[in-house]
């Protein structure tokens, strides 16, 4: 796959981004956002398949969750290899593939889903799922680098939305055939997704490029590693991306299982809070372009523990009304915290540049380079919160038959990662983490801009 090659790239050149690279980066935002789409779909698609699990299936609701809990952790683990594909692959040709790779798991779950299959067969299936995990990670990687730095909050918000709306979609394919097939016939969503996955191979191969001038640096890679900033935004990323995915994997579940939904009746209020979630994303990251995605970070986690508050409540005094305005609320927060967390990254490695004494270019250029490094492992980290809450939710409904203790829990996270956003990020002056192996100190750094 030889493909399209850009021999040399440069975005922070008003000129060059002017005349030239803006449209090229733009189209391939467009297909990268396609091929990341379908893969959220089949992450995810086992939040779907367990609406269809009704009691022939012989799995009870703890066997759901941990179903939906395996889909998660392959796709979280997963990411980090995808990272470094696109660098060594390039980000049309790896797009190609990781969008092929999709037919295993959607034509093995198509063979298996029925009565009668072992709950060892579903668990193996559900883990090819996580394959669509890794499109994300070597999607925010491929386009970090075709985007400007004053232009990553928006576009990282768009790729990152337009693939989270994949979840949503599923959903709503399912909830098609649910109110009209039935029950009986997951099969129909999958047959739907097979033709969609080929459709966005072919337009990466058409339509997408490789830039020659990403090269995987095992330097910044080892770099970033070692850097504090890389795991305390990882921390704060299992806050916003993995509520957002750990939540969308749960949600249809706890409305059967606490509040006594039908496969329907979920399906018909399950697609709603990931879709607003996913819709809302690029608002967080324009908004941090804006006034700085550490400050819009910080109202957000404290608005997520207000939310969970709700949830709380709701979910003591048994109200289904007063539970889906809370979580649908957190769902909206979640995405607007992703898009505001995702702008803190390039942000935060550009302003120790400049803490350094680099300016120009050479600023931009170091910002890129730990900033690409970071992201896998930054994203794949945080998608490990989404199996963190459906393992809480699992332990939660076994040991008490509600959700209250796991959002409880929840709420003290959100409240742990407020404090850490101020601490780090927005107190003044706010010290960078400095690696293990250095002892001098590094420059004091304001991050309230990031």
């Amino acid at each position: 796959m030889a493909g399209r090659w850009i021999e040399q790239w440069d975005p922070e050149d008003e000129t060059f981004w002017r005349t030239t690279g803006e449209r090229t980066a733009r189209r391939n935002l467009v297909f990268s956002v396609l091929s990341e789409h379908i893969g959220f779909s089949i992450w995810t698609l086992w939040s779907v398949m367990v609406l269809f699990m009704g009691p022939e299936y012989g799995v009870d609701p703890a066997g759901k969750f941990f179903l939906i809990g395996t889909a998660t952790l392959v796709g979280a683990v997963i990411r980090v290899p995808y990272t470094f594909a696109v660098a060594r692959f390039g980000g049309r040709n790896w797009t190609v593939f990781s969008a092929l790779m999709l037919l295993l798991p959607t034509g093995a779950a198509y063979a298996v889903m029925e009565p009668g299959t072992s709950y060892g067969t579903f668990l193996l299936v559900a883990a090819l799922t996580g394959v669509g995990g890794g499109n994300f990670a070597s999607s925010m990687t491929n386009i970090n680098s075709f985007f400007p730095l004053r232009k990553k909050g928006w576009a990282l918000g768009v790729n990152a939305g337009g693939g989270n709306i994949g979840v949503p979609v599923v959903q709503l394919v399912g909830l098609l055939v649910i109110g009209t097939a039935g029950a009986a016939h997951p099969r129909i969503v999958l047959g739907a997704y097979i033709p969609l996955i080929v459709v966005a191979a072919v337009c990466a191969a058409l339509w997408m490029d490789n830039l020659a001038p990403v090269k995987n640096d095992t330097g910044a890679a080892r770099e970033a590693v070692r850097d504090g900033h890389t795991w305390i935004m990882a921390f704060l990323y299992v806050g916003t991306f993995g509520s957002f995915i750990g939540y969308s994997f749960a949600f249809g579940l706890v409305l059967q299982t606490q509040f006594g939904r039908t496969p329907l009746q979920a399906a018909s209020l399950t697609f709603i809070g990931p879709l607003l979630g996913s819709l809302i994303r690029p608002v967080g990251g324009a908004l941090a372009d804006r006034f700085g995605g550490a400050r819009i970070t910080l109202g957000n986690f404290l608005a997520m523990a207000a939310a969970t508050g709700v949830v709380v409540t709701a979910s003591v005094q048994e109200s289904l009304p007063v539970f889906l305005v809370g979580f649908i609320a957190l769902f909206v927060l979640t995405g607007l915290g992703n898009g505001s967390t995702y702008k803190m990254i390039p942000g935060i490695f550009q302003a120790k540049a400049l803490a350094k004494g680099m300016t120009g270019e050479a600023a931009a250029a170091y910002g890129r380079r730990l900033s690409g490094a970071s992201m896998g492992l930054i994203g794949a980290v945080g998608a490990l919160g989404g199996l963190g809450i459906n393992l809480a939710f699992r332990q939660s409904f076994q040991s008490a038959g509600t959700g209250t203790g796991a959002f409880v829990g929840f709420l003290l996270f959100y409240a742990v990662c407020s404090v850490v956003t101020w601490a780090v990020y927005l107190r003044r002056p706010a010290p960078a983490p400095v690696p293990a192996e250095a002892p001098e100190a590094e420059p004091q750094l304001g991050y309230a801009r990031v």
